[in-house]
């Protein structure tokens, strides 16, 4: 019970993956808060998780694309909660569709929601851990921002942009005792693709391609408090990332032909 009493701050936490990632963490009876836009759904969430970890949990509305209502939460969170031990960033989604048939206004709200959110929330909370002397800072990238496949241009660059972002904090954060962590997923079977494939027609592709999200939580939780720098599932896409950088015209291969089910 090596969370038990750690507050873990969960972003995009109101369904599907960052939803099970709370409920993993209260399992093992951290003080779980509940972050995301649909306010809907985030009490349910908050309840589950008192029920799973026998503490305390919050739930607040909260958009990271905008820092004022950001300051705000997180400025409650101080005085009703305290000291954030674990910022888990999960907001972000995805929209596969040829780049030039693309909106410039899609392409400026995925960099705000996916990154440029990602790092004020990161540098806000960054700032009281290294005060505190301790902390985790844990990033949901994606495979796609290590081997970028057609139609997902824009999604891709928001991801490579996380690994890069992730990769310089994790050397800046080291000295101050704090753990950041890159999880790189495949495709998983959750509300992302609503937006991302309405028509399912990726999803039916990847079906052997697909992680359970509850399977990535758990392996999630259990590197809290160690300085992993990368998760990667599935394996198989992994590895082809690997090859992508290692053989490029291989790579361009396998991103263009075996794993571009879109």
């Amino acid at each position: 019970m090596k969370l038990k009493g750690k507050v873990v701050l969960v972003t995009g936490a109101s369904s599907g993956f960052g939803e099970q990632i709370c409920y993993e963490a209260a399992k093992e009876g951290a003080i779980v808060i509940v972050c995301a836009r649909r306010i809907q759904l985030i009490g349910a969430v908050k309840e589950c998780c008192m029920e799973y970890s026998q503490q305390p949990a919050y739930a607040y509305q909260m958009d990271v694309t905008n820092p004022e209502q950001v300051d705000h939460v997180l400025a409650r969170i101080e005085d009703e909660v305290g000291a954030i031990d674990v910022l888990v960033n999960n907001a972000g989604y995805g929209l596969f569709e040829d780049f030039v048939n693309t909106s410039f206004e899609e392409i400026r709200n995925m960099f705000e929601v996916n990154v440029l959110g990602l790092m004020y929330i990161t540098k806000r909370v960054a700032v009281k851990m290294i005060e505190q002397g301790s902390g985790h800072v844990i990033n949901v990238a994606s495979i796609a921002g290590k081997m970028a496949t057609p139609k997902s241009s824009i999604y891709s660059a928001t991801k490579f942009a996380v690994l890069g972002f992730s990769n310089s904090i994790r050397l800046e954060l080291k000295s101050f005792n704090i753990h950041v962590t890159t999880v790189n997923p495949g495709p998983m079977e959750t509300n992302f693709f609503d937006k991302a494939d309405p028509e399912e027609v990726y999803l039916s592709k990847v079906q052997p391609f697909l992680t359970e999200p509850a399977f990535l939580a758990r392996k999630i939780v259990k590197i809290i408090g160690k300085p992993r720098r990368e998760i990667n599932k599935p394996l198989i896409m992994a590895a082809a990332a690997k090859a992508y950088v290692l053989f490029p015209r291989v790579g361009d291969y396998l991103a263009g032909g075996i794993f571009n089910k879109k």
